[in-house]
């Protein structure tokens, strides 16, 4: 995908697929049906092999096919962002590369965690991927898992590489969206990473969200994001209040857990997790259950 058409179809509700296992293997079939079912409810596109996707589990093997098959059951129907970070420069871009021979739209690049490069590494780790695969890139900023932060200012000098076209951010901080405009420019692609300040990210001038929440509700997420691209707030706000124990109870253990633990009461798939994540304990099994009821899923 050309950055030009990225820039229109970026947006939205984007799930980060979660990856269905069965009896420790991929699970294909199930998440095919996922893909199939993401598409039907509204998801504007998908993201395969992100941080819910247990990416950080999957072999090389694993992680190509997972892409491969989100192309495959997508057929062009959504844009397929397919995660490729790592902290090793040489994998993201060994996955980037992966990703655009699948037919991937974009790739997603986490900030290198564990490392704690300098901004300046930063820069020169997505530089290195720029240079090396002509695919778009969204860059992705979650301090609380890589322990490092992308400044406002370095997402700047990012946004001057030639395939970097947007951040998702999951900082939280929802003051840095009108930061990021100011230094990147109208055309790069402001996205949330975090379910529960998506809203608010989007009246800040964001455009979409790369969702955990969308994996169990997808069609209240999806009708919640077109609102407020329409600038309907009152009608997405109603929406998100419905699904606002969800963005909390979600996370009331390590993700993927109480997603896959969702899906599976919805008959999607399997409640597996691989180590070192651990299923859902029976009390958070409980709020999982009472989150989706009061949402209306179950």
């Amino acid at each position: 995908m050309p950055p030009w058409k990225a820039h229109q179809m970026i947006k939205g509700s984007i799930p980060a697929l979660i990856t269905p296992f069965r009896d420790g293997i991929v699970d294909e079939r199930a998440f095919q049906k996922l893909v199939e079912r993401q598409i039907a409810e509204g998801s504007h596109g998908l993201v395969p092999c992100g941080t819910t996707g247990e990416s950080v589990t999957l072999s090389l093997q694993e992680h190509v096919r997972v892409v491969e098959l989100c192309v495959e059951a997508a057929a062009g129907r959504v844009p397929v962002i397919a995660g490729a970070g790592s902290n090793n420069t040489a994998h993201s871009i060994e996955l980037a590369r992966h990703a655009k021979a699948s037919g991937a739209d974009a790739v997603l690049v986490v900030a290198p965690y564990y490392n704690k490069p300098s901004q300046d590494g930063i820069v020169a780790h997505f530089r290195a991927i720029s240079d090396a695969v002509d695919i778009p890139i969204i860059a992705y900023n979650v301090p609380s898992r890589t322990v490092i932060d992308i400044a406002p200012e370095t997402v700047g000098r990012l946004s001057q590489l030639k395939n970097v076209i947007g951040i998702k951010d999951a900082s939280s901080d929802l003051g840095r969206v009108a930061r990021h405009r100011a230094l990147c420019g109208e055309d790069f692609i402001l996205l949330s990473g975090d379910d529960a300040s998506a809203l608010g990210f989007n009246a800040f001038g964001g455009r979409g969200c790369i969702s955990v929440t969308a994996n169990v509700a997808p069609k209240p997420f999806a009708q919640m994001q077109e609102a407020t691209l329409q600038g309907a707030f009152d009608a997405a706000r109603k929406l998100d209040g419905v699904m606002s124990e969800l963005h909390k109870t979600l996370f009331v253990e390590p993700s993927p857990g109480p997603t896959k633990y969702a899906c599976s009461l919805l008959g999607l798939c399997t409640d597996e997790v691989r180590l070192p994540l651990l299923t859902c304990s029976d009390a958070a099994k409980a709020k999982v259950k009472a989150a989706m009821t009061q949402a209306g899923l179950i």
